[in-house]
């Protein structure tokens, strides 16, 4: 066979390997396990970090603020040194929409090794544990994120019924325009690859992940983790979070969301380049080599079937345009679910390879804009890499 056929069916055969041993990540069932409701409703803390969002408060805060939670509940709002009236307009909110109370505070800026929101957290987190009695669960959210108003009620049923210390959902995040239509799928579909949910949510699991915009936490299993300590210079927060529990002897689940959206809208590629490329390159712990191994992954899985499909097919090499048009078939087929999920034409299925592309050249800006001192920005901050924990 010539190099370019034995390119190809390697890419093929690495994707009959993903398709059958990565967890089935391309299958979108793990929603909510079953549940039921508890015999007493545990009391709850509502934590939401926010920074400049007076754009979303509107859309998100009043859909907390309607929570239909049977048990205690109280929203803490932390405004993390915003410039656009978000602490204000919170507490308008308040008073506009009443139902669940309401504390907003602001902290002021973090203290060193500290990221902004992990700062937020930690005296969100400080204030519910100082109410007595404490909480006995938190409700970790974005907000730019928008609750059913059965929201909490379901959240907490699953973390009772099935014993998890951690319940995490993944908003699901918008698609209205073009860009966001490419994009966004794709984004939810390579978390996935990356940290299958079967492999999250089987008991005695090593690997670890939660979604940072929707998080139901045990606040024992905090306390045991020392979270947010422990993790308070970590730009992916969330997934180090989701470590930090289960590392403690937490149990985690992780699974799609129905009724819990993000309302931040993407619609520009500058936008959602800017989501991903500020943690793309923490993602490989800031290793040059990590990112080598990943640029020529992305290559050998993504670009090889349709660019060896089109030199077979001009070059009569049969073997090398049977190997990548099958590998091709396989990559769009394991997409499809998730474009269903989001609700777009399965037509968006063969053009993978092309947003692949788009995220590997922002995964190389990550890593260029790190080295240039400007990695990992996000309204106004950067964050450098985060410095090795000292030996106890």
């Amino acid at each position: 066979m010539s190099a370019v056929a034995w390119i190809a069916v390697g890419s093929l055969a690495a994707w009959l390997w993903l398709l059958l041993g990565q967890g089935f990540f391309w299958r979108t069932g793990q929603r909510l396990p079953r549940r039921a409701a508890p015999d007493r409703w545990p009391s709850v803390a509502v934590v939401v970090p926010a920074r400049d969002e007076a754009d979303m408060l509107p859309v998100s805060l009043p859909s907390l603020l309607a929570q239909d939670y049977p048990g205690a509940a109280e929203i803490f709002l932390v405004d993390d040194c915003s410039k656009d009236g978000t602490g204000d307009l919170a507490r308008a909110l308040s008073v506009r929409h009443g139902g669940l109370p309401v504390t907003v505070v602001s902290p002021g800026e973090p203290e060193p090794g500290w990221t902004g929101k992990l700062w937020a957290v930690r005296h969100g987190i400080s204030l519910a544990q100082a109410r007595q009695p404490a909480p006995e669960y938190l409700l970790l959210t974005d907000a730019d994120i928008a609750h059913e108003p059965d929201s909490l009620r379901e959240l907490v049923s699953a973390a009772c019924s099935g014993g998890f210390d951690l319940v995490s959902q993944m908003a699901r995040l918008r698609v209205a325009s073009a860009w966001e239509r490419l994009v966004v799928p794709a984004f939810v579909y390579f978390f996935a690859q990356l940290y299958p949910f079967r492999w999250v949510n089987r008991a005695g699991a090593r690997t670890a992940a939660a979604a940072g915009g929707c998080v139901l936490l045990r606040t024992e299993a905090a306390q045991r983790a020392r979270v947010p300590e422990s993790i308070r210079q970590a730009v992916i927060d969330d997934v180090s979070l989701a470590r930090a529990v289960q590392r403690s002897g937490g149990r985690i689940w992780l699974g799609l969301a129905e009724r819990v959206d993000s309302v931040r809208p993407y619609p520009r590629l500058a936008d959602l380049w800017r989501m991903v490329s500020r943690s793309a390159y923490a993602q490989l712990r800031h290793n040059p080599l990590l990112l080598a191994g990943t640029v020529l992954g992305l290559a050998l899985v993504y670009l090889a079937p349709p660019v060896t499909l089109a030199v077979g097919l001009t070059a009569g090499d049969p073997a090398a345009a049977w190997a990548g048009g099958a590998a091709w078939a396989v990559m769009a087929g394991t997409y499809m679910p998730m474009l269903g999920y989001y609700r777009q034409s399965l037509w968006l299925g063969p053009l993978l390879p092309f947003t692949a592309v788009l995220y590997l050249l922002m995964t190389v800006d990550s890593a260029v804009q790190h080295h240039r001192g400007r990695g990992a920005a996000w309204k106004g901050r950067t964050y450098a890499r985060p410095e090795a924990a000292p030996e106890r």
